[in-house]
């Protein structure tokens, strides 16, 4: 399996390319608002997107889905819970940078469901619901390599004072939906390093005392 990235935009966001193999198809994990990057990214390894997921609704993550998805003709794919993320960019934007150009919107959505699976690109992907820092966020499992967004990270979890967030709801998620990975799995969070489920049992603080 080929798994390629880049880290985009000012937040420092880790957009993915995964694809069974070199020049086939592809999905892309996150879309920041660096369009052009993300399909540099997909194009330097010559791959054929078959769909975009987005982990979450916030900017930095899906600001750029309206035009990778045009320019790519696929479709978004985000959890309708974060809604009110993924269709009102200009609000994050202002508050962010406090002045904006007017973002466009995504027309080819689909919805996820947790808990259902997902053959794109050839790739069997696994949709785990994961709200606590979006009321949407979703983390995807593809073949025993977990994106998990801005979830989990190397040594932390995401934050939860943003609207939607809820601290408790985060770590309900972590202990019932992604604790029971086995330790081998591999983590590829939405910022930061790269991690395992065995290295986040041991050495992650926020995660000691969820069992």
């Amino acid at each position: 399996m080929l798994i390629a990235s880049d880290t985009l935009w000012l937040a420092a966001t880790n957009t993915y390319v995964v694809a069974r193999e070199p020049g086939g198809p592809c999905v892309i994990v996150d879309a920041p608002p660096d369009p052009d990057a993300v399909l540099a990214l997909v194009e330097r390894h010559g791959l054929a997107p078959a769909a975009l997921l987005l982990t979450h609704g916030h900017v930095d993550h899906s600001g750029g889905a309206p035009d990778v998805c045009e320019q790519a003709g696929i479709a978004a794919y985000v959890h309708p819970d974060d809604d009110f993320l993924t269709f009102d960019p200009a609000t994050q934007l202002a508050a962010l940078l406090g002045t904006y150009e007017q973002p466009r919107l995504l027309e080819r959505v689909e919805r996820l469901v947790g808990g259902t699976r997902l053959l794109l690109g050839g790739l069997d992907i696994e949709v785990i619901h994961t709200p606590g820092h979006t009321p949407g966020h979703c983390c995807f499992l593809v073949e025993g390599r977990l994106f998990s967004g801005d979830h989990l990270f190397a040594g932390s979890i995401g934050r939860t004072d943003l609207p939607g967030g809820d601290l408790p709801e985060l770590l309900e998620s972590m202990r019932s939906k992604i604790l029971p990975l086995p330790d081998e799995t591999a983590v590829y969070p939405g910022h930061g390093p790269t991690t395992t489920m065995r290295a986040e049992r041991r050495s992650n603080p926020f995660l000691r005392d969820l069992r």
